[in-house]
């Protein structure tokens, strides 16, 4: 079977040749070799004994793919805001952002380990491009039509669904302080357990919200490293975080936090106690890009959150919603500070 393109098409290609690229022959698929594993990957995948080697071969493929391979680091492409916020507030900065194709080959370009997406726009890709980036199923979605104290997202997708499409894990979002919080848990314990099945990680969204949380709570240095040990407790393989913000919300943890002076002045304090919050930094922890911001702001968070030991970011609307060649030179960039450790 002839081997899929792995090139990429510049961002003054018409998104009409995507598909054309996408389905170009290799010259010799024979000259296609494996990567062998780095020491810094020989050590990571150390700290998952436990899962069985379809998990741990599915990690390996992601954390060798990419401009970042060997490195340790990731930086993935997520795009489920079209379902998660709307599709003219996702997509209309950049209109060819309405198409799915237009993410998975930025992905490719930009030299992304993985993309992941809700199952809809990987069903409309994973022909074309599985093979060529490592997929992750978001089985869970909400939207912005219905608001609720207690939030809870929505069951989009099953593990089989990602084992059709080749995927190389599965995506969930949980939302810790949320009263809706042990039917989150209890559903991805439940699935967890079947990916594992079929040899597939998880990845982990971690946003705390709910009615007792307040809104400048949501990103404080105790809830964000809360939100991260509960996931590395849930069985999480890759944890998704926002950065934390300089704040401390529970008046019990503001005690510890006081009586052992945990500084939390910089970013590069508060994400590195997040990542120690997560089995002292042997679970994988990477950092969303959070709401859109200009190029300098980007790369000077990213620069705080390598050097607070993150294991990279997870960076959607901040790259898909601009011009294609910008998009692909941001990417680049912040791959290029996680390699060099910020």
């Amino acid at each position: 079977m002839r081997a899929l393109l792995w090139g990429g098409v510049s961002g003054a290609e018409p998104l009409t040749l995507l598909r054309a690229r996408a389905l170009r022959p290799e010259k010799e698929a024979s000259n296609v070799r494996g990567m062998p594993l780095t020491d810094r990957v020989k050590q990571i995948m150390s700290w998952y004994g436990s899962d069985n080697p379809g998990v741990r071969a599915n990690l390996v493929r992601m954390m060798n793919h990419g401009t970042l391979a060997g490195t340790g680091k990731l930086v993935i492409l997520p795009v489920d805001q079209g379902f998660e916020h709307g599709p003219a507030r996702s997509f209309q900065p950049n209109p060819e952002g309405y198409d799915p194709e237009y993410h998975a080959q930025l992905a490719i370009d930009s030299g992304c380990n993985a993309y992941a997406a809700p199952l809809g726009a990987l069903e409309f890709v994973a022909d074309r491009y599985a093979g060529q980036i490592p997929l992750i199923l978001k089985l869970n979605n909400s939207d912005t039509m219905a608001k609720m104290d207690q939030p809870i997202s929505a069951v989009t997708g099953c593990v089989k669904d990602a084992v059709r499409l080749g995927c190389a894990a599965i995506g969930y979002t949980i939302y810790p302080g949320s009263g809706q919080r042990n039917r989150m848990y209890e559903d991805l314990r439940e699935l967890i357990h079947e990916a594992k099945d079929h040899g597939l990680p998880t990845v982990l969204w971690a946003y705390p919200r709910g009615a007792g949380i307040s809104k400048e709570g949501e990103q404080a240095a105790d809830i964000t490293a809360y939100a991260a040990q509960v996931s590395a407790q849930m069985g999480a393989h890759v944890i998704k975080i926002k950065p934390p913000k300089d704040h401390i919300e529970q008046a019990e943890a503001k005690k510890v936090f006081e009586k052992y002076n945990i500084p939390t002045k910089t970013l590069e304090d508060r994400v590195r106690h997040c990542v120690q919050s997560a089995f002292n930094g042997k679970r994988i922890v990477i950092f969303s890009g959070g709401e859109a911001k200009d190029t300098p702001a980007v790369l000077e968070e990213v620069k705080q959150l390598a050097k607070g030991g993150a294991f990279g970011s997870i960076m959607g609307r901040n790259a898909f919603q601009r011009p294609k060649a910008e998009a692909v030179k941001l990417l680049q960039d912040v791959m290029a500070i996680f390699k060099a450790g910020g």
